[in-house]
């Protein structure tokens, strides 16, 4: 049975927990990246970048972890897709808020999360 909780900052997860899953040499989901971006308010509800970071616990222990932001408008993205946001209004939906896997500012491609489960067990947790 896996626990799912949600933190509005990286400062919640921690960097011991962070660290402990994220082993990758990929510098934008180091913890200090993505706390420095917080901290400083360039990621901020503010900004539009409103954390939203996904831990999932099995046993008490942390098994996956996976930088999320809630967006509230396009700005600060490489991909705008202002014209899909146009295409829901027309629509009569809304298409924010939306949960993005981006790392902010970061136009490079690269991990989305990172765990101590096999390929079979995270794939029911992040679909």
């Amino acid at each position: 049975m896996f626990e799912i909780s949600t933190h509005s900052s990286i400062a919640e997860i921690g960097q011991q927990r962070w660290e402990e899953l994220n082993t990758e040499a990929y510098p934008f989901t180091r913890y200090e990246f993505l706390n420095a971006l917080e901290t400083t308010g360039s990621v901020s509800p503010k900004t539009g970048w409103q954390p939203l970071h996904v831990e999932a616990r099995q046993d008490g222990e942390t098994v996956l972890l996976m930088p999320l932001y809630l967006k509230q408008h396009s700005w600060g993205e490489y991909v705008f897709d202002w014209s899909w946001a146009e295409a829901y209004e027309r629509a009569g939906r809304s298409y924010y808020p939306k949960l993005l896997s981006a790392i902010p500012f970061t136009p490079a491609t690269g991990p989305r999360w990172f765990s101590s489960l096999n390929k079979e067990q995270i794939e029911p947790l992040i679909a």
